[in-house]
């Protein structure tokens, strides 16, 4: 199983926990994919919701293919449909009503010549929380150049 990574959302481990990873398709167009092989993509700010049964990633930016005549309604934000099965989304919704979790894309990567989206299921973290991983990161520094 070979996997290519473009695009990790580092953002989102440091604003949420992350209890749950499921990986998902994405609805794209030809000149999409391009775009996406030239690591023309950004996750940063995008998020997921669910609309009547079914999954959406919106405000993930892919640039515009600079050699492709693109049809009219292609935008570089728009919303693009996520491809999952039906009990996972019924089971994705439940949990974010019942314990208000968020769902939030992990990172965009090739498998096997498709393009799929890891989702994360997390709680946001609280500031407290945040800072504590910021320690913990610095820690982890210093001990690393104490190291070599």
């Amino acid at each position: 199983m070979s996997e290519k990574i473009i695009e990790k959302n580092r953002k989102a481990y440091f604003h949420y926990e992350i209890l749950e990873k499921i990986e998902a398709g994405l609805v794209l167009s030809g000149p999409e994919i391009k775009s996406i092989r030239n690591h023309d993509v950004t996750l940063n700010g995008s998020f997921i919701l669910i609309r009547k049964g079914e999954c959406f990633i919106l405000n993930m930016y892919i640039k515009k293919y600079e050699y492709a005549n693109y049809v009219a309604g292609i935008e570089e934000t728009r919303t693009r449909k996520l491809l999952l099965h039906q009990k996972q989304i019924q089971k994705l919704g439940e949990e974010i009503q019942l314990k208000r979790l968020a769902l939030v894309p992990l990172k965009l990567y090739f498998q096997e010549g498709l393009v799929k989206l890891e989702i994360g299921l997390g709680r946001p973290k609280k500031l407290y929380d945040k800072r504590q991983t910021i320690k913990q990161r610095d820690l982890d520094r210093k001990a690393k150049s104490n190291k070599y």
